[in-house]
């Protein structure tokens, strides 16, 4: 089979969504319980594109999206601003596949293509299969929180993973006001 990774336009939002949606009814990977209407995923793509931040979808050769990526901002305050959160989710029939791999080394080029120094993973920790392909993508642990969160009632505990994007690069001068 062959795929093909190029950024998402607003026709690929329905399959965003069923793919986040899926993840929230039958999975840990989304915290959130409740499923998500077309608009939600609308408001998030035209946020990200105003941000300047990509989401890439991952298609076969029919262009059916069979996967996501994206990143944001980790934290809204300006001492975080070269640090971004990621997402990466895989339709529920394709995991497996090396679709995740494929799309995190683009996301990964893209974070650095935005002048970004560190890309961070908060992943379930029970979800080995994403521990292992962050740790694949050079990822390593630099935090664990137990009981943080609940999801189909039981306490979550949170893995924090991280990549530095531009090894032993300096840090910006500081801003002028």
């Amino acid at each position: 089979m062959t795929y093909h990774i190029r950024d998402a336009v607003h026709a690929d939002l329905p399959a965003i969504r069923d793919i986040y949606n899926d993840a929230v009814l039958n999975t840990t990977a989304i915290w959130n319980e409740k499923v998500v209407d077309l608009g939600n995923r609308q408001a998030w793509f035209s946020a990200r594109e105003s941000q300047g931040y990509p989401v890439l979808v991952i298609v076969d050769s029919d262009n059916a999206v069979l996967g996501y990526a994206s990143f944001g901002d980790w934290r809204p305050f300006d001492g975080f601003r070269h640090t971004v959160e990621h997402s990466v989710y895989v339709r529920s029939d394709q995991r497996g596949n090396g679709l995740g791999p494929q799309l995190m080394e683009v996301l990964i080029d893209r974070a650095r293509g935005c002048d970004k120094h560190v890309m961070v993973a908060a992943i379930e920790s029970g979800n080995a299969a994403s521990i292992r392909l962050h740790e694949r993508a050079g990822f390593v642990t630099t935090g664990q929180m137990p009981q943080v969160g609940t999801k189909f009632g039981r306490w979550l505990d949170l893995t924090f993973m991280q990549l530095t994007l531009n090894p032993g690069a300096q840090p910006p001068a500081a801003q002028k006001e």
